[in-house]
């Protein structure tokens, strides 16, 4: 039987009921989880037809790729569980639109957006096309609203959309660090529940970068005409950034010139790259989509060591339904289907890295950690490419790629423009029950907060603690409760001291140790890297700026902060201290808040 070896947790189930599986006109489920994994693989297996595959071929892709589902060794992004095969079409999860200086392209914008996001893609804008507010606008002899204006009704006008009936919509708003209205950007986010169905980045230039490290000064320039319109210290804007960062986790950097360089923009006729999507991995280029999937690594481990075989398996398999799911994909406007279609973009990462360490006994702050990074995500990128190479031979390059930089270096044929992203897998990772991303545990147990968009709250814990615990012989009722008071294990010295080292949490690993695992995924990523770099409230401005500076020295294409309690409202929590033992049950079943990345 196909799903005899389908294992979800309890909160796995929740999600999927709630998100996921398909309803009736009243509301009610009329699918399986299995169900739902066979009406996915059966929907982008079906692409195969296309290549000239027979139907006896068909079926037995059909079958891998729903054993690999149902595995959950690999999971696609959410538009394709939730949309695959069911008419429904868009199964891309990250969209890029234009944004130009006309009140035609604005509101134009706006509709496009509004049609990307009914059926679950996010997008991205850059607005610093727009000119600054105040300015003049001849064709009316009036004046400018300005970018901020128009984000904030990006924001009204989208706020309405809840896409496919289970997400709600959400994007991605950049504007360059020389706009003249950079300050008034950065503050835009300031009152926290404004602008809520946007993150916000500032596009920062190695100009901009060179002129804060000597402390010199940094030219605002008008994007209509190209004219400075003020000279001020570079410095004054890094000090407004860091301090807004700290308030409350926005806005974050993308480093344009690093996104754009001849290593990371794939087809250099279709840029610059302005923007990315929602969370930051993805790097766009207007009208540019694409559909990501990550491996549960976790479940790589055999015998204390990595399974590279199974591994290369599961990436082959993986690199195959990524890119028949541009073909099974019905895009949501025509200039988005011909742009993926020429670059078949598509963005393979990880989730699991956490609990993968744990097996292998790795703390996750430490010189191997990072060696394992470096190694398995260059394992992943090369074997993707070969995987996409042999599509191209099969099937053919993607159409732009005598126009690429993989042509460039001498590459014969590639099926795909990209291969690798390392997305944030919130959801994913729920489902396939491992950590989130390359993320390090949060807490050994929380509440993860999500009443707002799931109507309930999933509490989540480590299971690979409670195996080790009940191994070791220290486990105990009164001690899981004292390590959900705390949230972590460092002050429970009843766990032996090299359990506490690789069982380590985001709080109590050094802000350099995120942005150093950030840099090793991002050396051999080919599109950009998710990642949060969590903060303890007692941190300062300059621990933010300090942060920067070593996310942009050691080659990452972007950087996040998230401090901690630094907002009302967080996405996951540690539960507080509680002075009565019966209260530990209560934070269990209770709601909960945190956010752990600016989203």
């Amino acid at each position: 039987m196909w799903g005899e070896f389908l294992q979800l947790t309890e909160n796995a189930l929740t999600l999927l009921k709630l998100r996921y599986l398909r309803r009736n006109e009243y509301g009610e489920i009329i699918e399986t989880p299995e169900e739902l994994f066979k009406r996915v693989a059966h929907a982008i297996a079906s692409v195969e037809k296309k290549y000239g595959k027979s139907d006896q071929e068909i079926e037995k892709i059909e079958k891998e790729f729903f054993e690999l589902l149902t595995s959950l060794k690999f999971l696609p992004n959410s538009p394709t569980l939730m949309n695959a095969g069911t008419g429904s079409g868009q199964l891309s999860a990250c969209n890029v639109l234009p944004l130009d200086d006309s009140m035609e392209s604005i509101f134009e914008t706006i509709k496009n957006a509004a049609i990307v996001q009914k059926f679950g893609g996010g997008t991205g804008f850059s607005f610093s096309r727009l000119r600054p507010k105040g300015d003049k606008v001849g064709s009316t002899g009036g004046i400018a609203a300005g970018p901020i204006f128009f984000l904030n009704a990006f924001d009204s006008a989208l706020k309405g959309i809840r896409q496919a009936h289970r997400r709600f919509a959400t994007n991605m708003g950049v504007l360059r660090v020389d706009h003249p209205d950079i300050f008034e950007f950065i503050d835009s986010k300031k009152q926290e529940g404004t602008i809520t169905t946007f993150n916000i980045s500032v596009g920062i230039t190695d100009k901009f970068m060179k002129a804060v490290k000597e402390n010199g000064k940094f030219e605002l320039v008008n994007p209509r005409n190209n004219q400075v319109v003020e000279v001020l210290p570079a410095m004054k804007i890094f000090d407004k950034i860091a301090e807004a960062a700290w308030r409350n986790g926005e806005p974050g950097l993308i480093f344009l010139d690093r996104m754009n360089n001849t290593e990371s923009n794939p087809v250099p006729k279709f840029g610059p790259i302005e923007t990315t999507n929602p969370c930051g991995e993805q790097p766009l280029y207007p009208y540019d989509s694409c559909n990501l999937g990550s491996i549960d690594v976790s479940k790589m481990i055999k015998n204390s060591e990595i399974d590279w075989v199974e591994l290369k398996r599961v990436i082959h398999l993986s690199v195959r339904f990524l890119d028949n799911v541009i073909d099974a994909s019905l895009f949501p406007l025509k200039e988005i289907e011909e742009r993926t279609k020429s670059i078949r973009r598509i963005g393979l990462g990880i989730m699991g890295f956490a609990d993968m360490l744990i097996k292998l006994e790795i703390p996750y702050n430490s010189d191997k950690a990072l060696e394992i990074a470096e190694k398995l995500m260059k394992f992943i990128t090369e074997e993707g490419r070969k995987a996409s190479v042999k599509l191209a031979e099969e099937r053919g390059s993607f159409p732009e790629f005598e126009n690429s930089i993989w042509k460039e270096r001498g590459y014969k044929c590639l099926r795909n423009a990209t291969i690798t992203t390392i997305a944030p897998t919130s959801n994913l990772s729920i489902i396939a029950g491992c950590s989130h991303s390359i993320e390090p545990l949060f807490s050994i147990t929380y509440v993860r907060n999500v009443k707002d968009s799931l109507g309930t709250n999933l509490i989540e814990t480590n299971p690979l603690f409670e195996k080790v615990a009940r191994e070791k012989g220290f486990y105990s009722e009164e001690l899981m409760k004292k390590i959900l008071k705390k949230g972590k294990l460092s002050e429970v010295k009843e766990v032996p001291e090299n359990i506490r080292k690789i069982f380590v949490v985001a709080h109590e690993i050094s802000p350099e140790w995120h942005v150093k695992m950030q840099a090793a995924f991002q050396k051999y990523t080919d599109n950009a890297v998710s990642k949060t770099v969590n903060l303890p409230n007692k941190a300062t401005v300059e621990d933010v700026k300090k942060i920067y500076m070593l996310a942009y020295d050691l080659g990452c294409k972007g950087i996040t902060v998230y401090r901690d309690g630094s907002r009302e409202h967080q996405i996951i929590n540690i539960p507080a201290e509680k002075t009565e033992e019966d209260e530990a049950q209560e934070i269990i079943e209770s709601t909960g808040g945190c956010a752990t990345c600016h989203l």
